[in-house]
């Protein structure tokens, strides 16, 4: 996986270049989020996988099929991802624009597991919290996991607050057996 982000990184860098250049960042985020859907696609998957079809032809087939979703600009990076044989890359170009974006507007999303279901109040002075703490805008996802027992496990980006039971548990766990 490390080598497909690393092909993808460049021409998500590129796009995101252009988008922030055009002031179209979130139109841009929502184009890319729509293609890696469809190059997941079954269909299109197998598609970008015959080789009958010419480079253009799966360039034109994707365009045809992301229809209204993808602008003009849009419609030349994915033909461009497709005269290089990259349109496999879409979710992993997605992913690191989204985090280019994210990085430029400070701004990062975390993800509150519980074992359940916590009050918004509570998920409002959680990110509050963490908003101090990181120095970044926080935008929180609440999950409910009931393998967590009790407490919560925060991850945000690379960073992960393990405060479950099951995590204490495995740590116990752990020290026992060393």
């Amino acid at each position: 996986m490390a080598e497909l982000t690393t092909l993808a990184r460049p021409y998500a860098k590129a796009a995101f270049e252009f988008a922030k250049e055009a002031k179209a960042l979130d139109k841009w985020a929502e184009m890319l989020s729509v293609a890696a859907a469809v190059s997941q696609s079954d269909t299109v998957a197998k598609l970008l996988a015959s080789p009958t079809q010419t480079a253009a032809q799966k360039g034109e087939a994707f365009v045809g099929v992301c229809g209204d979703a993808i602008d003009d600009k849009g419609q030349n990076f994915i033909r461009n991802l497709a005269a290089n044989k990259r349109l496999g890359l879409l979710p992993f170009i997605s992913e690191l624009f989204e985090a280019f974006k994210a990085q430029l507007e400070k701004s990062v999303d975390v993800d509150v597991s519980s074992a359940f279901e916590l009050p918004q109040a509570t998920l409002d002075k959680l990110a509050q919290a963490l908003k101090t703490n990181l120095g970044r805008e926080v935008k929180v996802q609440g999950m409910v996991d009931p393998s967590l027992i009790g407490g919560v496990l925060i991850r945000a980006g690379d960073t992960v607050i393990d405060q479950s039971i099951k995590g204490r548990l495995a740590k116990l766990a752990e020290a026992m057996n060393a």
